[in-house]
């Protein structure tokens, strides 16, 4: 019954009695904003009312940040909920996923009743994208999903590919799901993000997350942009009537206004992804040069996470991802203080 993420902190905590220092989970290392903490407890106030259940001040909101009509903008109890929504929505009878990549979208795609064919990433190319990919997306397929920067590789797709797959999208009549919930930790995120092509193709939705972006991960509040308004309105009578509780909506609407907090978050990655892949080469191990804020490696030990786990430390071990297997890990970005921590423990076993 259990579901194999990062993040998983609860079973630690009730197995060693003391909450880990934790790099399963890919979240901002800065941590919730002091103003969407704030715009949450203040919130709380109001917790006998039910939340709007179509969060109009935060698609206002969301609309002026990214110039995409509210009409257009869906949001959600996190990415995974509009992941979900959209697999029962479209109920594509056949898909087309890169692997690997983010479990959910399987998950979700054969809840749906979809067939789904796992185009494989190389490990000679560092699990890059091929141009083989567009080519894979033929007649039949009717919902393509592509993680921009890829989950758990880390690695960006150049705008030239991303732009040719959307087109063979349109071409064969498929939808194209871009998940840009990790490409806000990106050096140049504008540069490949396809959310300019949204007034121009209906066929296009893309995925944002305050849970990555902004440590929200237990508020739950992810949104959806669609090329398409129908399909927006279809995504969200699709889902729970109340799916965004009213503290995740204040908060939302209170970190879009905190715009050094980005700022400050890709200055820290900046310097500390490169220093931890340094270190983590150094230790001998095999290092993806990701762009994200966590970074996949290979260790000839496979039992380096239960090692780690033993001293406090969680990885993300990417075993059950089709593609990698066993030595396969994640680990996220995190402070300085924090990484060092890791380095150290690493150098230990």
């Amino acid at each position: 019954m259990e579901r194999t993420h990062g993040g998983d902190w609860a079973a630690y905590e009730m197995e060693y009695g003391a909450l880990p220092l934790d790099f399963s989970a890919s979240i901002s290392p800065l941590g919730l904003p002091e103003a969407a903490r704030a715009a949450a407890a203040a919130a709380l106030e109001h917790a006998d009312r039910y939340p709007d259940p179509l969060c109009r001040r935060l698609r206002a909101a969301l609309s002026e940040h990214h110039g995409v009509p509210a009409e257009r903008i869906v949001c959600g109890a996190g990415a995974a909920d509009l992941i979900d929504r959209l697999a029962r929505t479209l109920r594509a009878k056949r898909a087309l996923i890169p692997a690997p990549t983010f479990s959910e979208y399987e998950r979700a795609l054969r809840a749906a009743g979809s067939a789904v064919t796992r185009f494989p990433l190389a490990k000679e190319t560092g699990f890059a994208l091929p141009d083989a990919f567009s080519d894979a997306i033929g007649p039949g397929v009717e919902l393509v999903f592509l993680c921009q920067p890829n989950n758990p590789t880390g690695l960006l797709t150049e705008p030239e590919l991303t732009h040719r797959v959307l087109r063979r999208c349109a071409e064969v009549g498929a939808v194209l799901v871009a998940d840009e919930c990790f490409l806000d930790f990106a050096e140049s995120p504008a540069r490949y993000s396809l959310a300019a092509a949204l007034a121009q193709w209906k066929n296009l939705v893309i995925l944002k997350a305050f849970t990555k972006t902004y440590a929200m991960a237990g508020l739950r509040l992810g949104y959806a942009l669609c090329g398409d308004a129908a399909l927006a309105e279809r995504l969200q009578g699709c889902g729970q009537p109340w799916a965004v509780s009213a503290p995740a909506e204040a908060a939302g609407r209170a970190a879009l206004g905190d715009a050094d907090y980005v700022l400050r978050l890709r200055k820290l990655l900046q310097a500390e992804r490169p220093r931890v892949a340094e270190a983590l080469t150094g230790l001998g191990f095999s290092v993806l040069p990701g762009a994200a804020n966590y970074l996949l490696f290979y260790s000839a030990d496979h039992a380096l996470g239960e090692k780690l786990r033993c001293r406090g430390i969680l990885l993300r071990d990417c075993a059950d991802f089709p593609g990698l297997g066993a030595g396969w890990y994640r680990a996220a970005i995190r402070t300085r203080a924090e990484n060092d921590a890791l380095i150290r423990a690493l150098r230990e076993v």
